[in-house]
């Protein structure tokens, strides 16, 4: 057969329209006015067999830059880490890629105490009470976050700084559209939140204040500040957008009296994989369990004694009357939250620790050896593993350079920042090598000038 990856013959074909009652697939589309009909070819080039196929797509994919044969310095929300080899063997089981919704728990053990296992470890990054069991990505939990703010202090003013990753924030806004929330943005000062401006439009008509931990410039912002702000202002929610693994070693949101914390678990299992998919998570206080958007996984027992686990808060609209309802999410990402957690098992919580010191440690070797090269680092707070440089060259026409010498260079600030033009963002994690940082700074110098 001359396209087996399409294995509909034409007795298939037949046997099918005789079985429905239908003369032809024409007679299928008789419904539609004949005015509105397409009646010519399309242009498409003919289809190929399955071997020629094959070449033709291998062709394509080689023309991907990707992170076996190229050195990345690219983060930005997306970063190269270590996964370990365990994760693809665990998520490759037909059980968990096929899994839907774990509605019957008595068929369903596996897949919800793995979901279980990942709000307990988000929980213990956070320092929060209670997590979910993931959302679709960081960006629509930071989203849902404001949502839920706004709704439980029944205020629509929201804080939230500009140096939150640009995409991000532009889900809030479309988050924000539809309960008409007033967003106000506040400006950053040398990659950190101008904590005069947030104090200044902080009043008692703010829902919540929104910042990130890292924030999207690399920056430690000073939550205990912030926090302390935010508690003169009765009822103003504290939410903090924050990477899991920087929590392996910094001070969780949770000590600094955050309400809500929320983040992507990219970092822990997960390929860049072109931008997506993500795992995102929720997690807030013990007081706000039955507002947490998606549902959460529970342990019990059973009338034997033996240990369970169950679905045991669903607060979508088909589960619940849709004006009791906290979330719109239809599904989520249990594949995804499953390798983050056997990623998180398998490295450990010592591993965690070891894993965002050697990011931190590699950042600072590499921010060094660009300030012996003469580049300007931007970057001179407390940060984890992103900085930023100003270099005197478009930053894209430097990633085009570097690529042809086989790196993936830094986040071209300028897409998001006008004003920051010629600045580039660089992410160094632990999966570069001293070679790897030596060949990127010195390409980056020659190319600097």
């Amino acid at each position: 057969m001359e396209f087996r990856y399409l294995p509909m013959t034409e007795t298939d074909k037949k046997e099918m329209l005789e079985t429905i009652g239908v003369g032809s697939s024409e007679e299928l589309f008789s419904d539609i006015p004949d005015q509105v009909r397409f009646k010519g070819e399309l242009e498409l080039k003919k289809p190929a067999n399955e071997a020629q196929l094959k070449k033709e797509l291998a062709a394509m994919a080689k023309k991907n830059a990707n992170l076996i044969e190229y050195s990345s310095f690219l983060g930005a929300g997306v970063y190269d880490h270590f996964i370990p080899s365990v994760v693809d063997h665990v998520i490759s089981r037909s059980e968990f890629y096929t899994a839907y919704t774990p509605y019957q728990p008595e068929i369903s053990q596996g897949e919800l105490q793995a979901i279980f296992e990942f709000q307990t470890m988000i929980c213990e990054l956070t320092g929060m009470g209670v997590a979910n069991s993931s959302m679709y990505d960081g960006g629509t939990a930071l989203a849902e976050a404001v949502n839920l703010s706004a709704g439980q202090t029944k205020r629509k003013k929201i804080l939230v700084s500009k140096a939150i990753h640009p995409e991000s924030r532009a889900v809030i806004d479309s988050y924000a559209k539809g309960p008409n929330l007033e967003i106000v943005e506040i400006d950053h000062h040398n990659g950190r939140t101008d904590l005069k401006q947030l104090n200044d439009e902080l009043d008692e008509n703010t829902a919540s204040v929104v910042m990130q931990y890292p924030n999207f410039f690399g920056q430690i912002e000073p939550l205990h500040e912030v926090n302390e702000m935010i508690s003169q202002q009765k009822k103003t929610m504290f939410i903090v957008s924050s990477n899991p693994l920087a929590l392996g070693y910094l001070t969780p949101p949770g000590e600094f009296g955050a309400d809500i914390v929320v983040g992507d678990t990219q970092v822990f299992g997960i390929p860049a994989q072109f931008g997506g998919p993500h795992c995102g998570y929720f997690a807030t206080t013990h007081k706000l369990m039955r507002k947490v958007p998606g549902r959460l996984v529970g342990q019990t027992a059973d009338e034997d004694g033996q240990r369970g686990f169950v679905l045991t808060l669903q607060a979508r609209e088909q589960h619940i009357r849709r004006d009791k309802a906290t979330s719109n999410i239809c599904s989520n990402q249990a594949l995804n939250a499953l390798a983050s957690s056997v990623a998180m098992s398998s490295i450990g919580k010592n591993g965690i620790k070891k894993m965002a010191v050697l990011n931190m440690q590699k950042a600072r070797y590499a921010k060094q050896k660009l300030e012996e090269t003469g580049i300007e680092v931007i970057s001179q707070g407390a940060f984890f593993n992103e900085l930023v440089v100003k270099l005197s060259e478009n930053v894209a026409n430097v990633n085009e350079k570097l690529l042809d010498k086989g790196i993936i260079g830094g986040y071209d600030l300028e897409q998001a920042y006008p004003d920051l033009k010629g600045h580039m963002l660089i992410a160094v994690t632990e999966i570069r090598t001293k070679e790897e940082i030596d060949t990127f700074v010195k390409e980056l110098g020659d190319i600097h000038g």
